[in-house]
This record gives structure tokens, sequence and C-alpha cells, in this order.
């Protein structure tokens, strides 16, 4: 790995990588750390984790059972570490890019943690209000006190001050490179046309907005609270909100958290009054909200107890109520066939890109289609618990129509005495984009552009509704 250095007037040495060219930075004095370096040092692992061994970033932010590097961190410097993990994320194609234009050859196998460690700088140089001297000092520490790395520290500190000095310039020229892995963007080409593709990609860049489900009189609380009415019927908060539970409205149980597209698949049903449905996959309770809000009288099936207590004391809050069922839906089979049933079913989460940056760093093209047949078997299961007359509502936040309307296609196909209900864009007016030509909702994260004082966008979400002919 050798700087590209323009003003470098002979050939590298061959102990380059030895740092054996300038002097060699030195470690902090015994016993006294310098402040920030343990959470760059918590920023470095946790994004090798992810990058390299593909692991979930919610599970290592965990502030129980997460990651022991940042376990051990005070909260400002686990908020640190999440911006800067979350920074690094959403822009690493650019940052990566920009690496190798200021280093050359790959590092040696062994030396793999070091990349990590720059590229936590950069984001650190290049997006964040910090210091560029404090991002370079206590990048060079980290490769000092890494045995792996410690003959890397000059280059270390070379490569990131040049960066400090050239910033605008390597901002300027990765302007135009997608934020999102190149087989992804690939994917989203093809099915979204390129111009939709870069705006899906852009919107990576943007933070997601918080929303709101209301129980009743979305304008009204969208005036209490300073926020705006979405199309959905959702009321987007100002990003001054401040911290949830202490605004208006929340101890009461008035409204919960719950993305404006994420509201759209219950709302699929209409009217519910007088009917039974089931909730199959019902944790975290949005949605069930929604069911009994609408007036079914709902069953709420999660696999997970932990989960399903979750929903219990969410809907709690809320004061509603739900029948309740821990369960495995592949394996259940009521006494009872439901008037109507809701599947949002386990995915890949692509179109929640712009709140879990990691998702298309821990996911691959082969993960898609194993969720797809996984989909598929739930909603064939799904179709067997329907009375006839009665409505299913597949739904997932996935970009991709391998897990939408290509699976959809199979099930249909097999099942003649079942039939897409379309979804009239007359009744929804502000979100006739999101409604294909047959009828179904597909939002993206480009859709619901920014307003004065207000995020844009929406997760991507896929949903459907299907009837069994009576």
């Amino acid at each position: 790995m050798v700087l590209n250095d323009e003003n470098r007037r002979s050939k590298p040495h061959p102990n380059r990588h030895r740092g054996a060219r300038g002097p060699k930075p030195t470690p902090a004095a015994d016993n006294v750390e310098k402040p920030g370096l343990r959470a760059r040092q918590a920023a470095a692992k946790i994004l090798a984790a992810v990058v390299d061994r593909r692991t979930p970033l919610d599970g290592m932010l965990d502030t129980e059972n997460g990651n022991p590097a940042y376990r051990q961190l005070n909260d400002a410097d686990r908020a640190l570490v999440r911006a800067i993990i979350n920074t690094a994320l959403r822009h690493l194609p650019r940052i990566e890019a920009i690496l190798d234009t200021l280093v050359g050859t790959p590092l040696p196998d062994g030396a793999r943690a070091l990349h990590h460690v720059l590229a936590v700088a950069a984001a650190q140089i290049l997006y964040l209000d910090v210091p560029d001297h404090s991002a370079v000092d206590l990048a060079v520490e980290q490769a000092q006190l890494d045995p792996r790395n410690r003959r890397f520290a000059s280059l270390t500190n070379a490569v990131l001050r040049r960066l400090s000095r050239e910033k605008a310039t390597h901002l300027s020229a990765t302007q135009a490179l997608p934020v999102i892995p190149a087989w992804f963007y690939e994917r989203l080409i093809s099915v979204y046309g390129k111009a939709h593709a870069a705006s899906i990609a852009d919107a990576v860049l943007e933070p997601s907005a918080i929303d709101l489900t209301v129980k009743s009189d979305p304008e009204g609380w969208a005036d209490k609270l300073g926020g705006l009415v979405l199309p959905t019927g959702s009321v987007r908060l100002p990003a001054s909100s401040g911290a949830i539970p202490a605004l208006e409205g929340f101890e009461a149980g008035e409204w919960w958290v719950q993305d404006a597209a994420a509201s759209l698949p219950a709302r699929l049903f209409g009217e519910l009054a007088g009917r039974h449905v089931a909730d199959l996959c019902a944790a975290p309770g949005g949605k069930t909200a929604q069911l009994v809000l609408a007036g079914g009288a709902v069953t709420a099936l999660d696999q997970s107890g932990n989960r399903l207590r979750r929903l219990e004391s969410n809907l709690a809050r809320l004061g509603l109520s739900a029948t309740t069922l821990e369960a495995n839906m592949a394996d259940f089979r009521p006494e009872t066939l439901f008037d109507a049933v809701l599947l949002d079913a386990p995915c890949s989460s692509t179109g929640t890109i712009r709140k879990h940056p990691d998702v298309l760093w821990t996911k691959g093209p082969e993960d898609i289609e194993k969720l797809a047949r996984l989909q598929e078997r739930l909603l064939r299961h799904a179709l067997t618990l329907v009375k006839p007359g009665g409505d299913v509502v597949f739904s997932n936040c996935s970009l991709d129509p391998a897990e939408g309307e290509d699976m959809i296609d199979r099930v249909l196909a097999d099942n003649p005495d079942w039939q897409l209900i379309p979804v009239d864009p007359a009744d929804w007016p502000g979100l006739e984009e999101a409604i294909s030509p047959r009828g179904e909702f597909r939002t993206t994260p480009a859709m619901l552009p920014a307003t004065a004082g207000h995020a844009g966008g929406v997760d991507g979400f896929y949903a459907v509704r299907l009837r069994r002919n009576g």
C-alpha cells in the first residue's frame, strides 16, 4: 500500500510499508489515554464487523448485549460512535474511492483492520463536525497501539493529513458516485430505471423523518406538535421535536411512531368492524394497533416471546387490546378461519436503508432470493387461514420485486380461487406515484419530497390486497 504523493521525487523506498520514511508517530505517554480514543476504536471494530462479517448494526449497538467495546463507553461516546458508523456506512463507496485515490496497492491481509481505521477517520474528516487534527491524531494512535498496524502509523498520518488538505477536491470528485453497493444499484436500475435508482441511492444520505400514526385528528396533532400531515394520514414531526416520550400525547397513548409507508398495508382493509383479523408477524404492534382502531377483533401472533411482550406493552400504552399468541405462523392452524389476515413478512429490509444503512452491507443477492422463498411459503400458508370472501394483505419493506410482484405472480398462478384487489389511485390523493398499474403499493425512499422544515422520503414498502373468491 503506497501513498500516491505528487511531491515525491524518488521511487518509494522498498521498506515503505514499515514506516521507514519520515518520523514515526509516537503513542501517548504510558497510562495516559487520549480522549475519544476508545470511541474511535469501537467505531472501527463495529465497522469491520458490518462490512467484513456482515453483522447487523442494531445488535452491536444494543446497550445490554451489544459490542463489548461499545457497551463500555459513556453516553456521549456512544452517540459519537453511532454518528461515525452511520456516516461511514452512508458514504462508504465514496470514502473507499477517496482512500483508493490516496493509497495505491492494497495492504497485506493481516492489516485489514487498518482499512477500517482509515475509513472511520475519513468519515469524520469529510462529513462530520470533528476537528481534522483530532481525527488524524486518534487514527495514528489506533495504528500505533495495534501490533498488526503499528508499521503503518506513518502511512496513516500521511494519508489522512493529505485528505484533510484536499477534502474539497475529493468530495467534488466523488459527488456523482452512488453511495450504495454496486450489486444493489444495478438491481435498482433494472427495476426502476437510472433516474429513480439514483434518487433512491441519494435518499440514503438523508436520515429518515419521524412519522406518527395517530388515533384520530391528524390535523389537530400536527398543529400541536408542529408537524405536517402526509398523504398517508401520518403526522411527520420536525427534526427539532426532541425526545419522543416527552412529547404531548405519548403518555396518553394518542399516537405511536410508525413510518408513513409502514402504515399503508393495514389501511388496505378499510373498515373492519365485526371482522376477525389475524396479524401474523405482529410485533412491535404498530399495524396491530391500526387493525384494532379499524374495528377488527384482532389476534396478533409472533414467534418471539420478547417481541410479543413488547407488543403487549405498546398496546397497553395506547389503551388498545388484542388477543396475543406466541406461535410460529407457519404452524398456526386455527379452528375457525379469519375474515382477514395481514402478513407483513420477514424480508431483506432494503426499503429501510435511510434508517439502517448497514442493510446493504450485511445482505446480498442470495439473501433476497432466500427471503423471497420464505415469504412465498408463508403467504401460501396465510391463504389457508381465510374464509371465502376474505382478504389477505401481504406486505414487506423490500425494494426488490423478487420479494413482491414476482412472488405474488407465482402464488396467484397456483391459486385461481384468489384475485388481486387493485388499489384505486383516486382513493389515495398524493400517493398516485406509489400505486402500480395493476393496483399494488410500491413506495421508495425517493418519494414524498421534503417540504420546508420537514424531511422527505418514506421507507420502501410493497403491499398488495388479495381476496378469496366467495
